[in-house]
């Protein structure tokens, strides 16, 4: 298992520099985000990357750490409510939808004692 696999259990890592014993835990996970980019040929937009290179580390740093975190950890929370309940919403429609079709099967329209034409009885 590797390092990207440990993350995505949902172990928090720290990456210390065996000769200095520095935090490099940043860039290593830079790294192997940068990796991932590369196979997928994108990992930000491009309009982003200039915007974070424009105004550099110093600027964002803050907005990364306070407001994008928790922007995507509510955008994951909220979409995986919202699978939770497309999911339910789909179970009950199959439930209604195999009550209704006995609901009609218990209909036994060969013995109905109306007149579908709309023809009264006795009349001409």
């Amino acid at each position: 298992m590797d390092l990207a696999d440990l993350i995505r259990s949902g172990e928090k890592v720290e990456v210390l520099d065996i000769k200095t014993g520095a935090d490099v835990t940043s860039f290593v996970l830079t790294q192997i985000l940068m990796n991932k980019a590369k196979d997928a040929n994108a990992l930000l937009p491009v309009s982003l990357l200039h915007i974070i290179i424009q105004f550099g580390e110093n600027d964002l740093h803050d907005f990364f750490e306070n407001y994008l975190e928790k922007s995507i950890e509510n955008y994951l929370l909220f979409r995986k409510k919202m699978d939770e309940q497309l999911t339910t919403y789909m179970e009950m429609g199959t439930e209604f939808s195999n009550l209704t079709e006995k609901i009609f099967k218990s209909f036994d329209l060969s013995n109905s004692t109306s007149d579908v034409s709309g023809q009264k009885d006795g009349g001409t």
